[in-house]
């Protein structure tokens, strides 16, 4: 399934792409408990999940529960995680335009869930930083509680993948001398536009992923750079903190970012960076200056 957040008048929904419309769920729900109002609650509920499968394969896109695509205004799919977890220098190309050395273990920094946004939202420039920078990334979703996941059972907690962008205040960050206060300014966050479901990507750790920067490429790797791995890093977290349904895991960026190159690029007022990964989709965003 392709899960979605959607903003309907005054309400937000859980829908699921078929073809090119969205599927209000509610609106043809057929569970014998309500549909959960969140997608973290959602995920946490394996029968609700089921019974949005069995809804999904038999959806026609003309019913009046499906709105096309292009008009429907997405959320973040996931607006209310526990956690934002967030692994540093985790693509070789971007360790070695670092200059630094393969990581032993995973970096693990946190993002704050008020950084969130959705497809479309602005990216929104802080007064306090001129170094703001961009950073494509794959992200998982968890789909079930866990504690000590072994490697070799991680697929099961994996509810779904989407694109996330780890916006950065460099200057922030590199004066911080740790990386929090610099990457969870409110809007740091984008993600989207759907949430695949783990079930239809074949292997995480072989998928095309890129940033554009106005057009122009800035970003083009492919998850098979990764040096922890997806399923490494579910066995990795759990053992040190309980993994909970809707919880994000942003699995690192490949070279290219804007910080690193030669002159240096940083993001302005009026740009639109997106990001592309295969199978997931396009996740586009504006970028303003703060009021």
């Amino acid at each position: 399934m392709k899960l979605v957040r959607f903003r309907s008048g005054s309400e937000e929904k859980i829908g699921a792409v078929v073809g090119e419309s969205v599927l209000d769920l509610a609106a043809v729900w057929t569970g014998d408990a309500p549909l959960p109002s969140s997608m973290r609650a959602f995920l946490a509920d394996a029968d609700a999940v089921e019974t949005a499968r069995r809804i999904v394969a038999a959806a026609s896109p003309t019913k009046d529960a499906c709105t096309p695509l292009a008009e429907t205004a997405l959320l973040a799919p996931v607006g209310d995680p526990q956690k934002i977890v967030c692994i540093g220098q985790n693509y070789r190309d971007h360790c070695i335009e670092q200059k630094q050395p393969i990581p032993e273990r995973a970096i693990i920094f946190a993002k704050f869930p008020s950084a969130l946004i959705g497809p479309g939202a602005p990216v929104t420039l802080p007064k306090l930083s001129e170094q703001v920078d961009y950073e494509a990334e794959l992200a998982f979703v968890i789909g079930r509680r866990g504690r000590n996941v072994p490697e070799e059972q991680a697929k099961e907690y994996i509810a779904g993948y989407m694109c996330l962008n780890d916006v950065s205040a460099r200057d922030i960050q590199f004066s911080d001398k740790q990386w929090v206060r610099g990457k969870t300014f409110d809007t740091f966050a984008p993600t989207g536009p759907m949430l695949v479901t783990a079930d239809e990507i074949a292997d995480p750790h072989n998928l095309d992923i890129s940033l554009t920067l106005n057009g122009r490429t800035m970003q083009q790797s492919n998850t098979r750079n990764l040096i922890f791995g997806v399923y490494y890093l579910v066995s990795y977290l759990s053992q040190v903190f309980t993994l909970e349904p809707g919880d994000i895991v942003t699995t690192g960026t490949p070279g290219g970012v804007g910080v690193f190159r030669q002159p240096q690029v940083f993001l302005q007022p009026g740009d639109t960076v997106s990001v592309t990964i295969a199978g997931l989709g396009t996740l586009t965003n504006p970028v303003i200056a703060e009021a």
